[in-house]
C-alpha cells in the first residue's frame, strides 16, 4: 500500500518556516503539520519554559537530549500517519537539534549556553546518536536569508536563540549538517515575497515528485 511522504522545512529562526509549513500542508492531500518541538507534550512544555524563560538554566547536553525525546514522543504517530497515506510536514526536525546544539560548541555569547563542559557538543556522532532510528524526511527543504534581514523581522529576539550573531553560527553549522544529497535543497529567501517562495517550493516539491504517494519504504535516520 503507498504511502504519504514526509516533507521537512528547516531553517533559522523567523526565516519563514511556519509560514511555508503551513501552506504546504494546505496544498498536499491528505495532510499534517507537525511542529518541532512540540510543546504540548509533557517534554515540550519543559523545552517551550527553557526557550521562553531565559533565566531558566539547563545543562546543554540536557538540552539536546530533551530536543531528541521531544522528536521520539511522535515517532509512533509519524509512522502510523504515514503508512495510512498522509503527507506530513515539519516545522523543524533534527537538522535544527544538530546545528543549534554544534553552535553552542564553541560559542562565546551570553544566555545562549549554560557553561560548563563542552566537548560532547563538538561530535556530531553524539549529537546524532540519540536520534538514530526515527524516520528519515524524504525531502528537507532549507530556508536561507541574510541575517540583518532575520533581525528586522517581527518577534525576533522573544526566545534564547535569538540573537544575530548566534544565528550566523547556527547558518554555519546547518551547511555542515545538512547530508549532501539530492533530497536536501537550499532554497535562499532573501527579499522574496511570501507567495513567491511558496511557489518556488511547491515547484521543487512537484519536480521530485514528493506530492505523490510512494512505494519506496519509509527510511530511518
Amino acid at each position: 500500500m503507498p504511502r504519504g511522504q514526509l516533507i521537512l522545512i528547516e531553517g533559522l529562526d523567523r526565516s519563514g518556516k511556519s509560514t511555508q509549513a503551513s501552506y504546504l500542508t494546505s496544498k498536499l492531500s491528505p495532510s499534517k503539520l507537525i511542529k518541532f518541538p512540540d510543546r504540548t507534550t509533557p517534554i515540550g512544555k519543559l523545552i517551550n519554559e527553557y526557550l521562553t524563560n531565559k533565566s531558566f538554566a539547563l545543562n546543554d547536553q540536557s538540552a539536546h537530549l530533551l530536543f531528541s525525546a521531544n522528536r521520539w514522543e511522535l515517532n509512533e504517530e509519524i509512522h502510523s500517519l504515514l503508512n495510512q497515506g498522509y503527507f506530513i510536514v515539519l516545522d523543524r526536525y533534527i537538522y535544527s537539534g544538530l546545528a543549534y546544539t554544534l553552535a553552542k560548541h564553541d560559542f562565546q555569547g551570553e544566555g545562549v549556553s549554560s557553561g560548563g563542559s563542552k566537548k560532547q557538543l563538538g561530535d556530531i556522532d553524539w549529537l546524532l546518536g540519540p536520534d538514530k532510528g526515527l524516520p528519515k524526511p524524504d525531502l528537507t527543504l532549507f530556508l536561507t536569508l541574510d541575517l540583518q534581514e532575520i533581525s528586522k523581522r517581527k518577534g525576533f529576539g522573544d526566545e534564547r536563540y535569538e540573537m544575530e550573531q548566534f544565528q550566523a553560527r547556527v547558518k554555519q553549522c546547518f551547511l555542515k549538517v545538512l547530508p549532501k544529497e539530492d533530497n536536501v535543497q537550499i532554497v535562499d529567501v532573501g527579499g522574496k515575497t511570501i507567495e513567491q517562495v511558496s511557489e518556488e517550493l511547491w515547484n521543487l516539491i512537484v519536480s521530485k515528485s514528493k506530492h505523490i504517494q510512494t512505494n519506496n519504504p519509509i527510511e530511518l535516520i
